[in-house]
């Protein structure tokens, strides 16, 4: 009987902690989630009657459409769309391929003074980006490379936190697997591209993720080496577009043009959400 009654009081202690965990994280779900919300409500307003509301509304009976055409007819969104994609796929894919071998490098591989470069390369990390951002630009503009591809590209093709959190995967990885590769006569880039990469790919599938997403919202650098409107980037096009655009009163007209720029990320995100969360959740174990 006793017995009985302490299971049913610790069944009762489980519901109540489920219930207000599921409670409090529907209410910070909905603390989360309003401003999208309250983005894409005002996207639907028109212009007169989002400027009619002495008090904000949270629904709208007459929604519309319009903002968004005009979000393409009034600057060349598309034009800035492409930029951003060509920019986004090249600096990834560039960047992949050198913090990939790098942090191999650091990993497996054994050269004179190995730990004395990593511990620099790591030290880099405390330098102030707006130090680099001044380096970069002075750099840049010197090679002649302002208002390029090449210029909006080359600042970003490697990083050192990318670096170590792949060097810290690599790391995980048996050093009795690389021995027996190497017994097997297999050769080091073979090793890293059949074996290495296979293992992590959560981690990879993570870096480029967010190393998507860094470039998508990049606005500084751009806006800074840029200033010819052919190499503008969705980032700095919403300045355009709140400057020479639909001006800054016209509201859903902007939140329209956001929409259409964050709805990319947004759809990344919940494709590869799962990988994501393998990735940082394997990069925060060892062993």
């Amino acid at each position: 009987m006793d017995y009985d009654v302490i299971e049913q009081r610790t069944r009762r202690r489980e519901t109540l902690r489920k219930t207000l965990t599921y409670f409090f994280l529907s209410i910070w779900a909905l603390i989360v989630l309003f401003p999208f919300y309250w983005m894409i409500l005002s996207s639907l307003k028109s212009y007169s009657a989002y400027n009619s509301e002495y008090i904000p509304k949270f629904y709208t009976l007459a929604p519309t459409l319009q903002n968004y055409k005009d979000a393409f007819t009034a600057v060349p969104l598309s034009r800035y769309f492409l930029n951003t994609l060509i920019f986004t796929l090249v600096t990834t894919a560039l960047m992949l391929v050198v913090i990939l071998f790098a942090a191999f490098a650091f990993a497996r591989l054994d050269f004179p003074g190995k730990n004395v470069v990593f511990a620099l390369f790591l030290a880099l990390m405390m330098i102030p980006n707006e130090l680099v951002i001044i380096t970069n630009f002075v750099t840049i503009t010197d090679w002649g490379l302002r208002n390029t591809f090449t210029g909006l590209i080359l600042p970003s093709v490697t990083s050192v936190f990318y670096i170590y959190l792949l060097k810290e995967n690599f790391e995980q990885i048996p050093d009795e697997l690389y021995k027996a590769a190497k017994v097997d006569g297999t050769s080091d880039l073979k090793y890293l591209f059949k074996v290495m990469l296979p293992i992590c790919q959560p981690t990879m599938v993570t870096i480029t993720i967010l190393k998507i997403i860094e470039c998508w919202n990049a606005y500084v650098w751009p806006r800074l080496i840029t200033d010819d409107e052919a190499y503008f980037l969705v980032s700095n096009g919403i300045q355009e577009i709140r400057e020479n655009g639909f001006g800054r009163e016209n509201i859903p007209a902007m939140m329209a043009a956001v929409v259409v720029i964050s709805v990319p990320l947004i759809v990344l995100f919940l494709i590869f959400r799962k990988k994501v969360m393998a990735g940082v959740s394997r990069g925060g174990t060892k062993g």
